[in-house]
């Protein structure tokens, strides 16, 4: 009678476990965790150009690189020090000047991104290794937001440029100007947050970024 108690408690502990908080599915059925050493996004799905990840998965013993916040440096020496036009990259923009519906939110934007690219390219790293960004955005004078808009433009011409259908670059406007070819056509699309804050720490930045990249296993 003994033994077959026992033999009974240990059907009811099997049944209890069976029982407790899996899908319908099944546990086996759920994602699996990717594999050491990579980076696996999730993208959204029935898109064929998504700005961002909606989450991203880091293997095991991933060696992972992370920035410190990087602002715009200041390359306009033809504006007052300090002021949010000092900080329009004058390899881009010539003369500091502006070309239609460039708003100065973009053009810091490309500033910091280029920073960002010269930052991981002396780590190795490249645009195509970041796999998360956090972005700091605050209004630019006279303004009641951030420039939201702006600095997505910005973004597009260094991430998120490229059909995932077709594989080919997809054009992106600088300003108003009509679409053209992005300055990196890079597929990678991060998982980032971007958020509207009171004061960035320099005087004249509009734009803060940091990110993490993964050092690739492979080239």
């Amino acid at each position: 009678m003994r033994k077959r108690a026992v033999l009974a408690g240990i059907a009811v502990v099997a049944l209890s476990f069976g029982g407790g908080a899996t899908t319908a599915a099944g546990w086996w059925d759920k994602p699996k965790p990717p594999k050491p050493g990579t980076v696996v996004p999730a993208l959204p799905a029935g898109q064929s150009n998504p700005m961002i990840a909606s989450g991203v998965g880091i293997g095991a013993n991933t060696p992972v690189y992370k920035t410190s916040g990087i602002g715009p440096t200041a390359l306009n020496t033809g504006a007052p020090a300090g002021s949010e036009a000092s900080y329009v990259d004058t390899v881009v923009f010539p003369g500091g000047t502006l070309p239609a519906g460039v708003t100065i939110t973009e053009a810091q934007g490309i500033n910091v991104l280029r920073r960002i690219g010269e930052n991981l390219q002396a780590a190795g790293l490249s645009y195509a290794d970041v796999y998360t960004m956090r972005v700091f955005l605050q209004n630019p004078s006279g303004a009641a937001t951030a420039d939201f808009a702006g600095w997505n433009r910005a973004y597009r011409q260094y991430f998120a440029n490229t059909d995932l259908t077709t594989g080919q670059y997809v054009p992106v406007p600088l300003g108003t100007a009509p679409p053209a070819k992005p300055f990196v056509v890079n597929k990678v699309r991060p998982s980032r947050f971007a958020l509207e804050i009171e004061n960035l720490p320099v005087n004249g930045w509009l734009v803060e970024v940091e990110v993490d990249a993964a050092y690739p296993t492979k080239r």
